[in-house]
Formats: structure tokens, C-alpha cells, sequence
């Protein structure tokens, strides 16, 4: 959304605009079009919402357009040869939210907190059959916060991406843009996290614990068990010093839960039990009781995570 918002403000012209179907969206559940969808219905801009972009009927639509050069951002489908080289110019680029060829695929954001890199960026490239290998024509690179979430480090890379972008289309109209391709040999991925990944392990260190926290934050949340209670773990932060505890037994101290893990303690900040709100650690212990030396465990594969996404 902000990358069109920046293309709408000039100076390149919008000719068209693809993005998903309209969903089943809010508590109704009512068809409603994405937020880009809706922005470039008000802007009066063309609009494909194809269930498949490689339709012939959606290329036909595109080439009616004769487009200069297509951008992509976050769309989700994969882009055949017709569409990518489609343009006047050949070639489509895609700001990909990585310091390429590092953290290629669908979750960049997540892996890179995961990582525990001290920082990320976006790459400007040409979309390739290969995910995410295409040569690279721009950089922006942003420090990773040290409690930064996924989420916030994903609104922030999008307003990156924005700028990039139009920086991007500057050079390419120009002339002045230089296309280096990715070294494969350093390539890093990033698959689409599932289930798993938000499974809490408290025989892990609790610097590990507090990045997959951090990772999964504000959705899907990272998931401990307690008995037969799954727990969705919104914030938490390290605490310094070792834990005097077996790994996932707790301490409470007031309004504060520590989890001691096998290498430090994991203070667990926000929470949620399946259906209710997040609350801060202190609001949760007035309304569900978690005693001193309770044990938090990993949850089982199926049911833990599942659950405690309802």
C-alpha cells in the first residue's frame, strides 16, 4: 500500500493496477476488496483482481495497458514468463524485504529476527522464474531494533520499499540504474512459517526464545503450554543472570512471570489464552492463575498452536 500511494504521487503514471480477489473480510464476513484494491478503485486506476495472474485474459488485459515496466510488491502468485517480461521494457522489478541474496522466499522479516541479524533492508531486483535470485539494481538497508517485532519492522520496511521503489523507476527511466546479480553461493532462505515455528521451547536459551517471540509477534504468536492450556506469548524479553530453576518451570514475583529456560530466564511480557485479549503479564495473573513453580512446556504439534490461534 504505501509503494502506491508514492507511485500515485508522481512522477511515473500508474497504468494499471492486479492484486488479490476480493475476500471474506471483518466480523460479517463480507466480500471486500484489499486495501490496495480499494485504493485504486478511488484513485479511477485499472483494476485486475485475477484469481490467477497467468490467466491468457488477464495478459490480454495487461497488454492493452502497454506498460513500461511492472512493480511488485508482496503479491503473493507466482509470475509467469508472460507476465514478468511483459512490459515495454522486458522485465518486472519486486522490492523484496531482504538484504539479498540473503533470506530469499516468503517470510524474510521473521528469519532475519529469528537470525538475530542486526539488520535487514529492502532489494530492488528483476523477478525472476527463480524466487527472489534476480539481479539487484537497489539497496536500502535499516538496523533491526532489539525489541522490535515482526510486525513493526514490517511497516517500516514497507515505507523502505516505497521509497526504493520510485528511487528505482528513477534510475531505470534514466538510464542510470546497474543490475548486479545475486552471489547464489551466499543465498539464505526464508520459507513461510507454520505451525511449528511458533511452538516455545523452554529448553532452548532464553535469547532464542525471545527473537521466535519476537518473530511471530503480533501474529500467529508464539505458543507455550501450560497443563492443558495453550498460551499465545505476544512479548518477552531476556533477563540477565541464570536461572536458579529446571528450564520451563516459572517464577512469579508479584506481577511479573519469569520462565526459566537452559539458558537464562525468558520474562514473559503479553499474553493470551485462546479467545480472550492480550494483557500485560500483571492484568493476566489477576484474572488466571499461574502459581509459582508452575512448569510451561513446548506443545504438542497438533492442538498447542492451533488452539491457541482461536
Amino acid at each position: 500500500m504505501p509503494t502506491l500511494e508514492r507511485l500515485l504521487a508522481g512522477p511515473h503514471q500508474v497504468a494499471a493496477v492486479v492484486s488479490q480477489p476480493d475476500r471474506p473480510r471483518g466480523r460479517g464476513r463480507r466480500l471486500s476488496p484489499s486495501p490496495v484494491s480499494a485504493r485504486a478503485l478511488a484513485a479511477g486506476l485499472v483494476l485486475l483482481r485475477p484469481e490467477r495472474v497467468g490467466d491468457p485474459a488477464v495478459v490480454a488485459a495487461l497488454r492493452e495497458q502497454a506498460p513500461d515496466l511492472a512493480v511488485v510488491v508482496a503479491f503473493g502468485q507466482f509470475l509467469p514468463k508472460a507476465i514478468r517480461e511483459l512490459p515495454r521494457l522486458g522485465y518486472s522489478i519486486n522490492a523484496h524485504a531482504s538484504l539479498l541474496p540473503r533470506h530469499r522466499g516468503a517470510a524474510p522479516i521473521a528469519h532475519a529476527i529469528l537470525a538475530g541479524d542486526a539488520e535487514t533492508g529492502i532489494s530492488v531486483m528483476r523477478v525472476e522464474r527463480e524466487m527472489d535470485a534476480g539481479a539487484v539494481c537497489l539497496v536500502k538497508r535499516t538496523p533491526i531494533g532489539e525489541h522490535e517485532t515482526a510486525g513493526s519492522l514490517e511497516q517500516r520496511l514497507a515505507a523502505l520499499a516505497a521509497g526504493a521503489i520510485a528511487e528505482a523507476l528513477d534510475g531505470i527511466a534514466s538510464g542510470a540504474a546497474r543490475w548486479t546479480p545475486q552471489d547464489a553461493a551466499l543465498a539464505t532462505f526464508a520459507p513461510k512459517l507454520g505451525p511449528a515455528d511458533a511452538l516455545l521451547d523452554p529448553a532452548l536459551p532464553a535469547a532464542a526464545l525471545a527473537r521466535r517471540v519476537r518473530a511471530l509477534a503480533p501474529r500467529p504468536g508464539a505458543v507455550l503450554q501450560l497443563g492443558a492450556e495453550p498460551l499465545r506469548i505476544l512479548a518477552a524479553h531476556v533477563e540477565s543472570g541464570p536461572a536458579d530453576r529446571a528450564a520451563g518451570v516459572v517464577a512469579r514475583d508479584a506481577g511479573a512471570l519469569r520462565l526459566a529456560t537452559s539458558e537464562g530466564w525468558l520474562v514473559l511480557d503479553r499474553l493470551q489464552r485462546p479467545g480472550g485479549r492480550v494483557l500485560s503479564a500483571a492484568d493476566f495473573l489477576r484474572g488466571f492463575d499461574v502459581p509459582d513453580g508452575a512448569r510451561l512446556e513446548r506443545p504438542a504439534q497438533r492442538g498447542g498452536a492451533d488452539a491457541a490461534a482461536e
